[in-house]
């Protein structure tokens, strides 16, 4: 038989899985769920070469699994056996392969929901896989396996690589806040004013524009909390120093509109900014009443402080929005580089302290008493700018090595598409595929 599209159900038998996870007894026989590791159970209830496809669990729909013996699979995958094997002869460990290289296609096509989805079990038995001559499947096997071999090899390699890129970011924040990234600019301008002179502007800034009830009272840094040597013109200071207030959104439930002011929390930040394209909205009189307490403005620093806790990135947009619980908004003074402080928040050194500085277990939350103790080292106005600038020019590379691996791990994951490609074109002329 020549090469074509053949629906899924034509090809296997597709039974659903039996087994509620919850209901596992461990055991003497392989128990394969969605998940890539397998467990064991007492039972069985097949006794057969097989495929395990993925179909209820959204963060693994689509992984298949091959078996060849005595197993019981989960309520959550389908089961595939070869249906007709005279009519459509398959060399499972083959469609192994195929089903595994084809996933997001499958998924794409077969998959039903949106909170939650789920594989539909008609769209799965109606989509139509290629099939290959039995002769053809017995012969490609060796070389998917020697392709997936190198696959794995390149991937592992790749990921390697994406580790070392952000301990190199991190590695750049530190230097950067040790004075190491801007060593060269201290000797080309020995007479550039001392950090000293920006903490006087910010307080004077305070006292400015609030009352002395409403200013911060600062602690000073203790010896053994200055982890590191820092230039002579720089200070060590407290997060409260830098900032002119530190504030958060409303710690009860807001009221939410379909439309509105876009209302954000952690989930909409990130270092590389504000994401809005998921956030929810409220209307603006509520957004008139909460600005009243707090209301972000271009230039201030957004702190995660719920959640997935010391993540900073400044505001650049012009817009009306606001924040939940989970979100400090930081207020920039005019002595201080809101990019400099995202930094130095996102530095190892601070975001250690912020870790510390989270409380509770299944609500963590970073208090914003315990927010503005974090220690940071703090250089002068123009030397804020010139590590700002540097920081962007070293990321900025870190970008395009990142872009380039992001490109080698698509190119790794087409790999085994294309050999199946080279498979199925193979001696073939013209393919037509085979209604349901």
């Amino acid at each position: 038989m020549t090469n074509a599209y053949i629906p899924i159900g034509k090809l296997f038998n597709v039974k659903k899985g039996e087994l509620q996870s919850t209901k596992c007894t461990p055991g003497e026989y392989a128990f394969i769920t969605a998940a890539e590791d397998w467990k064991t159970h007492e039972n069985f209830a097949y006794e057969c070469e097989a495929l395990v496809f993925a179909a209820a669990a959204s963060g693994s729909l689509g992984r298949t699994h091959y078996v060849d013996g005595k197993f019981t699979a989960s309520d959550l995958c389908f089961v595939l056996t070869v249906k007709d094997a005279k009519m459509y002869p398959i060399n499972m460990q083959f469609y192994h392969f195929v089903f595994n290289s084809l996933k997001n296609a499958v998924v794409k096509a077969t998959k039903s929901g949106t909170s939650k989805e789920s594989i539909n079990q008609s769209n799965f038995n109606s989509y139509q896989l290629p099939y290959f001559d039995i002769v053809q499947q017995d012969l490609w096997i060796d070389k998917l396996k020697n392709t997936l071999v190198k696959k794995d090899l390149i991937i592992n390699e790749l990921n390697k690589q994406q580790g070392l890129l952000k301990k190199l970011r991190k590695q750049i924040l530190q230097e950067a806040i040790e004075g190491k990234l801007s060593a060269d600019w201290r000797a080309n301008n020995p007479k550039s004013e001392p950090a000293s002179e920006v903490l006087k502007r910010i307080k004077a800034e305070k006292i400015g524009l609030y009352k002395k009830s409403q200013q911060y009272s600062s602690q000073q840094v203790e010896d053994q909390e200055k982890l590191f040597k820092i230039p002579s013109s720089w200070e060590w200071c407290r997060l409260g120093d830098i900032v002119l207030s530190a504030k958060d959104g409303p710690h009860e439930s807001p009221e939410y509109s379909k439309s509105g002011i876009p209302f954000i929390s952690t989930r909409n930040i990130s270092t590389s900014g504000i994401n809005f394209s998921s956030s929810k909205f409220i209307s603006k009189q509520y957004h008139e009443i909460l600005s009243k307490k707090c209301k972000p403005e271009k230039g201030d620093i957004l702190y995660t402080k719920g959640g997935t806790t010391g993540v900073a990135c400044v505001n650049t947009y012009d817009i009306d929005f606001n924040v939940w619980v989970h979100v400090a908004v930081l207020k920039k003074p005019v002595s201080m580089n809101s990019f400099y402080i995202q930094h130095v928040l996102n530095s190892p050194h601070c975001h250690y302290q912020s870790q510390k500085y989270t409380h509770g277990i299944g609500n963590q939350d970073l208090g914003l008493t315990r927010m503005i103790k974090i220690t940071t080292p703090l250089p002068p106005y123009a030397e804020q700018e010139f590590i700002v600038e540097k920081i962007e020019r070293l990321f900025k590379m870190c970008d395009q090595l990142e872009a380039r691996l992001d490109s080698n791990q698509a190119y790794t994951e087409d790999l085994m598409q294309s050999v199946l490609k080279e498979a199925f074109t193979h001696e073939i002329k013209i393919l037509e595929p085979v209604d349901a």
